[in-house]
C-alpha cells in the first residue's frame, strides 16, 4: 500500500471577497477559510446536543458505505430513523451511518437564523442549505457532484479529512460511466498501487477541517471526507461559471440519472457489474 500525492489545501484565516474572486474562484483552487463563521450564531449554537434538541423528533434520512446495488434508486437512503436516535449512535459509539443532503432547515426554519450568506464575491443559490452528518471513521466515496456546483463546506463539531481532485484528474480515478463517481472499492487513505496503478499519476489536495472552518470546493472536483470524529456540516452553493460544465449539469439532472435507473431496472447487477468493469478499461487506457 502507498499513499497518494497529495498537497496541502491552502488555508487563510480570513480573506477579502476580492483576493477569493482573483486567487481561488477564478483559478479554480481549492481554499480552507478558519474564521469565515465566527460570527455566525451557528459557530457557538450548532452541535450534537442542540441540534437534537431542535430536531429530535423529525425521521432523518441515513446512508452507509455499501456498495451501489441495482436495488437502490439514485442516491437513495438506505436507512431511516429519529434524528434523536441518530445522535445517540453518534455519541456513543464509531457508525459508518450518514445523514447525506439533508435539508434539515425546511422541517425546523429557526435554524435559518444561525448562519449567513457569505459575502465573498460567489452569487450562491438562495435555497435552504444541505447539513451532512457522520460517525467516527465514516466515509464518503470518491466523487463529484451532479450540478457541478462551486461549494462552500461548513464544518462545525468533530474534525473531517478532506481529499479532493481537479476535474483534468478525473482520467486517473477509475471513473464509473453514467455515474458520479470512483470504482466504491478504491481505498483513497491507502490506495493499492497494484491494484489500481492509475492512481500513481494522480495528483490531489488533503485538508483537514475543524469546528467554524469553511472549504471551498471549485467546480466539479472530485471530494472524498472521511469523518475523523463524529461532525455535522453544512454545504452552500453557487451554480457553475463555465458554460461546458453548465451543460454537463444538466444532462446529469435531466438524463444521465434516469438513463442509469432505467438500466438498472433492465438489467439488475449485470448493469452495476458493467460499469464497475468499464470504469477499468476506460482508466487504464490513460497509463
Amino acid at each position: 500500500m502507498s499513499k497518494l500525492h497529495l498537497q496541502p489545501i491552502e488555508r487563510v484565516q480570513t480573506i477579502s471577497k476580492e483576493d477569493f474572486v482573483n486567487q481561488y474562484y477564478k483559478k479554480q483552487k481549492p481554499l480552507i477559510i478558519e474564521r469565515l463563521t465566527e460570527d455566525w450564531p451557528a459557530y457557538k449554537k450548532w452541535n450534537f446536543n442542540y441540534i437534537k434538541e431542535v430536531a429530535g423528533n423529525k425521521t432523518v434520512p441515513l446512508y452507509d458505505d455499501r456498495p451501489v446495488s441495482h436495488k437502490d434508486g439514485f442516491n437513495q437512503a438506505h436507512a431511516e430513523m429519529k434524528m434523536k436516535e441518530y445522535i445517540d449512535i453518534l455519541q456513543s459509539q464509531p457508525t459508518n451511518l450518514r445523514i447525506f443532503l439533508y435539508n434539515i432547515m425546511r422541517e425546523v426554519p429557526t435554524l435559518q437564523n444561525d448562519f449567513k450568506w457569505p459575502d465573498i464575491g460567489l452569487k450562491l443559490v438562495k435555497q435552504l442549505p444541505m447539513m451532512f452528518f457522520g460517525g467516527e471513521n465514516s466515509k464518503v466515496f470518491m466523487h463529484y457532484d451532479i450540478d457541478y456546483s462551486n461549494i462552500l463546506h461548513f464544518n462545525f463539531q468533530g474534525t473531517k479529512q478532506c481529499i479532493l481532485f481537479s476535474p483534468d484528474q478525473t482520467k486517473y480515478l477509475y471513473k464509473v460511466p453514467h455515474a458520479l463517481i470512483s470504482r466504491e472499492d478504491i481505498d483513497f487513505d491507502n490506495p493499492d498501487f497494484e491494484k489500481w496503478p492509475a492512481l500513481k499519476k494522480s495528483e490531489g489536495f488533503i485538508g483537514n477541517l475543524s469546528h467554524g472552518e469553511m472549504l471551498y470546493m471549485p467546480e466539479g472536483y472530485w471530494h472524498y471526507m472521511k469523518y475523523l470524529t463524529p461532525s455535522l456540516s453544512m454545504s452552500l452553493r453557487s451554480l457553475p461559471s463555465k458554460p461546458s460544465n453548465l451543460i454537463k449539469a444538466a444532462y446529469n439532472i435531466t438524463c444521465m440519472r434516469y438513463f442509469d435507473n432505467m438500466m438498472r431496472r433492465l438489467q439488475g447487477q449485470k448493469w452495476i457489474d458493467y460499469k464497475n468493469e468499464q470504469a477499468i478499461i476506460n482508466t487504464h487506457k490513460n497509463i
